[in-house]
């Protein structure tokens, strides 16, 4: 007598597939993170070298190989006019000694003011085609290769009217606050503005404090721009900006600038779509 077979267990897959997609619109401020970037490696070359800066009243001169009472050889010195001493101390009346690293090449300070003018044209200046990319790569390389040659401090003196210099803190202090703000707008107040995309309805935020919109995504239209090379592509590491069109009787197009990836999330999308129409068919 043969025994009853067993039933075979099924094992249930679970359901992997997305039930919300969540597209976040970053500031311009995104785009900064060179600026605060360069800046920190400008503090650390310019700590790095440790030349220090005096300072010093009008008039003041320097002196090469003089012979200094107390101290043993020739020594490069500055010395100020009669009337005029050098700065000392409010408490102790002593000579402030100097203490501020600075480089004394105009390098470090050209490769970052270069830098910030780059940025904020790429950022506020619309610019299309490969064109853009190549004339802004092209004066970034230029910047850089100067800076290797020690080309820039004869230009300058050449020119005689461009002298670029700062301190190590001053890079620092800069660069710093421009990072904890580039994280607080990237981690907190951008997530506060968004739209999201679930089966069947779409939540609309476009304003810090505002409440959420509702629209049906029957019939919805979704458009990627990614026209700014240099902006998308070389900043943003393949951001691009997203036009959605609602229908309906409340027809809207919602704009959201500087999506982070945005060729990822349309793909959940467009894949939530068609399930939704396969439901419906169904």
């Amino acid at each position: 007598m043969s025994e009853p077979m067993q039933p075979v267990p099924v094992s249930v897959v679970p359901d992997t597939r997305p039930t919300e997609v969540v597209v976040i619109s970053h500031s311009p401020l995104f785009y900064w993170w060179p600026v605060w970037a360069v800046g920190f490696l400008m503090a650390a070359v310019t700590f790095w070298r440790d030349e220090r800066i005096a300072f010093v009243p009008p008039g003041t001169v320097a002196e090469q190989g003089a012979q200094v009472k107390g101290h043993d050889g020739r020594r490069d010195i500055l010395i100020a006019p009669a009337d005029q001493p050098l700065p000392s101390s409010a408490k102790t009346e002593e000579l402030k000694q100097p203490r501020m690293r600075m480089a004394s090449s105009n390098n470090p300070g050209i490769i970052w003011a270069i830098t910030l003018f780059i940025v904020i044209v790429v950022v506020h200046v619309k610019m299309r085609g490969i064109a853009s990319v190549v004339v802004v790569i092209s004066l970034g390389a230029i910047t850089i290769l100067l800076a290797i040659l020690g080309l820039w401090d004869p230009i300058t003196r050449m020119l005689g009217i461009i002298d670029i210099h700062m301190n190590a803190l001053g890079y620092l202090t800069i660069s710093l606050v421009l990072f904890v703000l580039w994280l607080l707008m990237f981690f907190v107040f951008d997530r506060l503005t968004y739209i999201i995309f679930t089966r069947g309805r779409l939540r609309v935020r476009k304003a810090i404090g505002e409440g959420e919109k509702v629209f049906d995504v029957r019939g919805m239209v979704f458009e990627r721009h990614r026209d700014d090379l240099f902006r998308h592509w070389l900043l943003g590491f393949g951001t691009a900006d997203l036009t959605v069109y609602t229908t309906g009787a409340t027809a809207t197009q919602i704009e959201m600038p500087n999506v982070v990836g945005v060729g990822r999330k349309l793909a959940l999308i467009h894949t939530m779509l068609q399930e939704i129409e396969v439901t419906k068919g169904s």
